[in-house]
């Protein structure tokens, strides 16, 4: 029996998880769960599950359920409830499904406890990626990628030889306005953005897959996950979102990793780790699919994407900075208050104003964070 804490457990990603627990009640317990503002969804999840610790966004709606918990359940709060429900506890496994760099924290709590993490949380890296490996590596914690992307990366290097990489590839759909061009932007709406052609997710990913934020997030999370150079990481557009990503080696191979898009396969290999289990997810037939189509990225069609490897290049605090700014911008268009290509203006002007920190320690890292998104917020 596995026993397992969720961190964003009323989110996207965090919902489908409890689905593939629920697909398995005899492996999985769930020891803890962490939620933000859905108490609603977040005491059916307690309910059903049945976890024996939870957390809330706030003091306030820890107050309004306490009522409402089942006998023995601890009750958190706040960053540390969360960094409670990540570290504490007796969890093997810990996913980290909340969304942006609100989850630095609480997942270095959890793999100082020596706890798995089944990432979701790609900005964990992009904010402190040199950090979150080092502690890893020196705790003999495994990073379990759930992103696709880098689900499909991780199962197509499993038995070969790093050494023999000569690149990868991620795929990407393109998101709501792939064949949008450049003045058409100029008028879409938060609701034509939360249209994706392909995937179900939250608001906020759902924009960064628009702008190809990201992508250029993945590509440095990649970096950090699989020990290759920026030189070797390439992006491909790839409207059916079937191929998920692929690796090629020194010898010209290709290795693929194919399925229908469905994040539960992800999710539950990442639990299930090395084994396969079966899953609910539609099986793939290549015969109906009929073709599979794919275009060279266009860098100046999709600016964030190209900005966002430029700062992984640069390393230090630049890939905090353009999260930072990204998480504030995207905010702000969801409340309608910026215009959908505001976003990558706003990336922009953030980052020529940025003094990169080469090699920051935690404390620089939060440091940046904040004032960027102040910065972003009066922009």
């Amino acid at each position: 029996m596995k026993k397992i804490s969720v961190l964003g457990s009323t989110g996207s990603i965090g919902t489908q998880t409890l689905d593939v627990v629920a697909m398995h009640p005899d492996s999985f317990e769930v020891d803890g769960l962490a939620a933000g503002n859905n108490t609603g969804l977040l005491l059916e999840q307690i309910h059903r599950f049945k976890p024996r610790r939870v957390s809330v966004a706030s003091p306030r709606l820890a107050d309004e359920i306490r009522s409402s918990l089942p006998a023995g359940v601890k009750l958190f709060s706040g960053s540390e409830g969360l960094t409670e429900i990540a570290a504490g506890g007796d969890a093997d496994t810990v996913v980290t499904a909340v969304m942006g760099s609100v989850g630095l924290q609480s997942t270095l709590a959890a793999i100082e406890a020596g706890k798995h993490i089944g990432l979701a949380n790609k900005e964990t890296l992009v904010t402190a990626g040199h950090l979150v490996t080092e502690l890893a590596a020196r705790k003999g914690v495994a990073l379990l990628p759930i992103d696709s992307e880098h689900s499909a990366i991780f199962q197509c290097l499993n038995g070969e030889t790093r050494g023999d990489v000569a690149g990868i590839t991620l795929t990407a759909s393109g998101g709501s306005f792939r064949d949008f061009s450049r003045e058409q932007l100029k008028s879409v709406t938060v609701e034509d953005a939360l249209r994706h052609p392909n995937w179900t997710m939250g608001a906020k990913i759902t924009i960064d897959s628009a702008t190809m934020v990201n992508k250029g997030l993945e590509v440095i999370e990649a970096h950090w996950l699989f020990g290759l150079s920026y030189e070797q990481i390439n992006v491909l557009l790839h409207p059916e979102s079937i191929i998920h990503s692929y690796v090629e080696f020194c010898d010209s191979s290709i290795i693929a990793q194919l399925g229908t898009p469905d994040m539960r396969v992800p999710i539950q290999y990442a639990l299930t780790y090395p084994q396969r289990w079966n899953s609910p997810a539609q099986r793939l037939s290549l015969a109906e699919i009929g073709r599979l189509t794919f275009r060279e990225m266009d860098y100046e069609r999709f600016p964030a994407l190209k900005l966002a490897v430029e700062c992984g290049k640069a390393g230090g605090t630049a890939t905090t900075a353009f999260n930072a700014a990204n998480e504030i911008a995207v905010g702000r268009f969801l409340r309608s208050e910026i215009s959908f290509l505001r976003i990558e203006e706003i990336i922009a002007e953030t980052l020529e104003r940025h003094i990169n920190e080469s090699h920051p320690d935690l404390e620089q890292i939060q440091h940046c964070d904040r004032s960027v998104r102040e910065l972003a917020a009066r922009m």
